[in-house]
């Protein structure tokens, strides 16, 4: 039977629904932008509880909006790589060696220094999650893409079995980890990690000539 045929007002019945969506979108993205707080402030794998009291609700909301702390985790992953999306803007491929690898560091250099914190606790998740490992492989196969396009003139001229090698060592030469290894055991300033991330690509890229 119909609102109609039940003598009930369909218009009024869609903007209830439509409120409640509202409040259970928003609720959820509470609980998200807790856990994504709590991260970037240091606790690597902060509980329901926590999350919770930073979010203003309920410890039951929290299973009430989420299966569970790794679908809340999943989510709030995706969450921060859309929040990130405008720097991950394509590195510029064209113009001499050291602008490209210039260019490729100063780009990763944001996405390192403003998504540290949450990239390193989906990375110490994963193991135990199938959808944060696919994010994390999937965020590493775009990272390399990434290096096999700007660096194409360099790796292209290599035989099939170099250019492997020579793409693996510039991918670990500017991942996230070597950023952290930089930054926090070597204690460089972003400026210095930065040169420093720069004249290890060239001088790779340059020897494999």
């Amino acid at each position: 039977m119909t609102a109609a045929a039940r003598g009930v007002d369909a218009t009024s019945v869609a903007p209830a629904v439509d409120g409640r969506s509202a409040r259970k979108a928003s609720t959820r993205d509470a609980i998200a932008d807790a856990l994504l707080d709590l991260v970037t402030e240091g606790s690597v794998r902060p509980t329901a509880k926590e999350i919770a009291a930073r979010a203003g609700v309920s410890l039951r909301s929290v299973y009430v909006h989420f299966d569970d702390l790794e679908d809340l985790f999943c989510v709030a992953a995706r969450r921060q790589f859309d929040r990130v999306a405008p720097a991950r803007a394509p590195a510029d491929d064209e113009g001499p060696l050291r602008a490209r690898a210039e260019a490729v560091v100063r780009r990763r250099a944001r996405l390192f220094e403003d998504f540290g914190p949450i990239r390193r606790a989906t990375e110490l998740q994963a193991p135990f999650s199938p959808t944060l490992r696919r994010l994390v492989h999937n965020a590493h196969a775009q990272g390399r893409m990434e290096l096999a396009r700007v660096f194409a003139p360099e790796l292209e001229v290599l035989p099939p079995a170099e250019r492997r090698r020579a793409l693996a060592v510039i991918d670990a030469i500017a991942t996230g980890a070597t950023w952290d290894l930089l930054r926090e055991h070597h204690a460089l300033s972003p400026r210095d990690a930065q040169r420093t991330l720069a004249d290890a690509l060239v001088a790779q890229l340059e020897s494999c000539r």
